[in-house]
């Protein structure tokens, strides 16, 4: 199996009470995923709540194979999410292992 974490941080240009809008929105635009995308496993995503952290938003889901993720991440309805996340993006960092 492969974990697939992914950290993203919204750029600080962007309006606080809109940026939390916009995650809560993706939040459950990104849970709607599971049960659509066939080989996405499982996910689960969280809005910081700590000021002091750097990253506003984190995915984890989980895989059978690096094949699975490479199918989750060209599906269209992730392409569409990932886009909005894109529009918004100051940094993201990632990384897949094996459970």
């Amino acid at each position: 199996m492969i974990k697939h974490i992914v950290l993203f941080s919204l750029r600080d240009d962007i309006e606080q009470s809109y940026k939390a809008d916009r995650l809560a929105d993706l939040k459950e635009q990104f849970l709607a995923l599971q049960g659509e995308i066939a080989s996405l496993r499982s996910i689960e995503i969280g809005i910081n709540v700590n000021p002091k952290e750097k990253f506003d938003l984190a995915l984890v889901a989980t895989f059978d194979d690096l094949a699975g993720l490479a199918a989750y991440a060209s599906d269209p309805r992730h392409v569409a999410v990932a886009k909005q996340v894109g529009e918004m993006l100051s940094v993201r960092a990632c990384t897949d292992y094996e459970i």
